[in-house]
């Protein structure tokens, strides 16, 4: 069950990443390496998508130490309203999820069972703060935090911009932007007394009229129980269509109660 949620709960990846590095981009050419921009992050969000609703059709790849699984996921949103997405394999839904500001809803048929609550409940449990915002910004390929309300030192690795959050916490954060159009590459977060980490990288942009967005993102996680990798290839993108967002839990299913 658990490998349809994290595909579905894309955000979940908060609390069980791994870090290690890699080139961001396939690109072996030697530049100068940008000087500091004070402006990085003000630059990062002028980039911003500008658009209604988005939808996606994308192939996705689960795999940890023991297992891995091809799927192919739809991404339906509705900007900072609701997300849908649905995992399907072989052409069946095998797990569906509903996401709002103020409400997480899934399903999945391998157990039949199903979630409904809210940000608070599922962030005790995965152990993390969890909210709406971060999972739309994931797959838009914006920062998971909003970079205006921290702090950052902002350094040059592999000619990208470095910013790694100055706030004093047992979650370290660090954001690289490219010093082209200040997109982000990649972000890591690492809680190193627990041995969790995450990375996540963005890659083949491609340029739209509402804006520039990834179509490749990769979730490289470790955590004491293991290493997982998650893929996501957006193969099909629409902008601004008229969307539905049906959502209904099929009859029999269990609900999961999380404590």
């Amino acid at each position: 069950m658990k490998k349809y949620i994290a595909i579905v709960l894309l955000s979940v990846f908060v609390i069980s990443c791994k870090s290690k590095a890699v080139a961001v981009q396939n690109n072996t050419k030697i530049e100068e390496a940008p000087k500091e921009d004070k402006k990085a992050i003000e630059k990062h969000y002028n980039n911003k998508l500008d658009f209604s609703t988005l939808s996606i059709k994308a192939s996705a790849k689960y795999e940890d130490e023991k297992q891995s699984q091809n799927v192919t996921a739809d991404i339906k949103i509705e900007k900072d309203k609701q997300i849908l997405i649905s995992v399907r394999f072989l052409g069946i839904t095998m797990a569906k999820a509903l996401i709002t500001p103020t409400t997480v809803s899934y399903y999945e048929k391998v157990k039949g069972s199903y979630y409904e609550g809210d940000f608070t409940s599922l962030s005790k449990w995965l152990g993390t703060e969890l909210d709406y915002s971060k999972v739309q910004n994931l797959l838009v390929g914006e920062a998971l935090d909003d970079l205006r309300k921290g702090k950052y030192t902002q350094t040059i690795v592999e000619n990208l911009f470095r910013l790694e959050d100055e706030k004093e916490d047992k979650v370290k954060k660090i954001f690289y932007l490219d010093s082209e159009k200040y997109l982000i590459q990649k972000e890591e977060i690492s809680q190193s007394a627990e041995n969790v980490n995450l990375e996540i990288i963005y890659s083949d942009n491609k340029t739209f009229n509402q804006g520039t967005l990834p179509t490749y993102i990769e979730i490289n996680a470790v955590q004491p129980k293991g290493k997982t990798n998650i893929s996501l290839n957006y193969n099909n993108i629409s902008f601004n269509e008229e969307l539905s967002f049906p959502y209904s839990v099929p009859s029999g299913y269990k609900k999961v109660i999380i404590k």
